[in-house]
């Protein structure tokens, strides 16, 4: 199997290709130069600061669920509209510090993923074990890319209409997962045989329909039940209050269009996340950095539609360990050592459009 990965982007020169003896595959070499001064020019900006994850998530859910209360009893069109808007970009930061939940050394921010959980995780039905175990796999060098990998699919490899498919069906998540905790959860306790498929195939934040996850052990599967206990009866108890007349189903309305309207954010977050040009073939580090995507300022509106860092993917790659708050700095120490010709400057890209617009003329030049 022949393996291309299209370079024709940015100003610098091409990252020189490396035949793989006796496969019959070119690679992307890896840069040693980025790849070092990645490492050497961050050393000291690896430790967390707990006071910024703390505040950050707790101003971003009051201000997301305040917003959400105002969208689900104002009168007026115009309050719910803004508050709506207001209530789905500070809910969404909020959920994307799963991301983060999912890296950290737990003891570095000590009891975060468990108020995590308990703010965000269990009340929007997406604890963390539905990342925690997953994501890593994403990362694993020899996975990335490959049928392996549970966030990985070669989208601009694919039928055009495959991207809107895969935006449009974001929006069923809400009820994907009432379904999950408030049905499939209870009824897996009856059934080994669905309590099997429930754990492969339903319990992870994943975008390969052929990944399978394998069931927990040992305290992370004590983590694992305490979690799904918890978002299980907190999924049936929001049914029961909404049929029960205790929840206006206007609020209960609001919130699944809410819950839809951030996933669908998500769901176009992860389209630009990469270029998916990968067919399955193991990638060097640095076709694995070309292939993902940093959209850094002078762009604001990345902050929005991409937050907690997620704007640096790219270099979130290179640095998996480094906590979000510390990938801006790093971005720039980065960018100043590197002179025009690192392959570091290719992965960067302007905005939303553009990207949505090459993966989608990726798919089309591809038929």
């Amino acid at each position: 199997m022949d393996t291309s990965l299209s370079l024709a982007r940015g100003t610098a020169a091409p990252v020189p290709a490396t035949p793989v003896a006796g496969a019959g595959v070119v690679r992307i070499a890896d840069d040693k130069a980025m790849l070092r001064a990645a490492a050497d020019l961050t050393r000291d900006l690896v430790k967390p600061r707990p006071s910024v994850y703390w505040g950050d998530l707790i101003a971003s859910v009051a201000l997301g669920y305040g917003a959400l209360v105002v969208a689900a009893t104002s009168g007026s069109t115009a309050v719910v509209v803004v508050a709506a808007i207001v209530s789905v970009l500070g809910l969404y930061r909020g959920l994307s510090f799963i991301h983060e939940v999912s890296h950290m050394k737990h003891a570095s921010v000590p009891n975060f993923r468990l108020g995590w959980n308990i703010l965000v995780g269990v009340p929007m039905m997406t604890p963390s074990f539905m990342y925690e175990g997953v994501h890593n796999l994403h990362h694993a060098k020899t996975r990335y890319g490959t049928v392996e990998d549970p966030e990985y699919l070669p989208l601009a490899l694919m039928k055009p209409w495959t991207l809107p498919l895969f935006i449009v069906v974001s929006a069923l998540a809400p009820i994907a997962l009432l379904i999950r905790f408030s049905i499939l959860s209870p009824l897996s306790l009856l059934s080994p045989k669905l309590r099997t498929m429930v754990v492969e195939r339903y319990s992870a934040l994943a975008i390969n329909p052929q990944f399978r996850r394998r069931a927990p052990e040992g305290e992370a599967k004590a983590y694992w039940n305490r979690l799904e206990v918890a978002a299980s009866l907190w999924a049936i108890t929001l049914i029961g209050i909404t049929v029960a007349g205790v929840l206006p189903l206007r609020a209960f309305l609001t919130i699944l269009g809410v819950a839809s309207a951030f996933a669908v954010l998500n769901q176009v977050r992860t389209l630009v996340a990469h270029l998916w040009e990968n067919d399955g073939e193991p990638m060097t580090v640095t076709a694995q950095y070309l292939d993902t995507v940093n959209v850094p300022p002078p762009a604001l509106l990345p902050a929005l539609w991409a937050p907690v860092g997620l704007r640096y993917h790219a270099l979130h790659h290179l640095l998996p360990g480094l906590p979000y708050h510390a990938l801006g700095e790093a971005h720039r120490r980065i960018s100043a050592e590197l002179d025009a010709m690192s392959p570091y400057h290719k992965a960067s890209y302007p905005g939303l459009p553009g990207l949505v617009s090459k993966i989608a003329r990726s798919t089309m030049v591809r038929r």
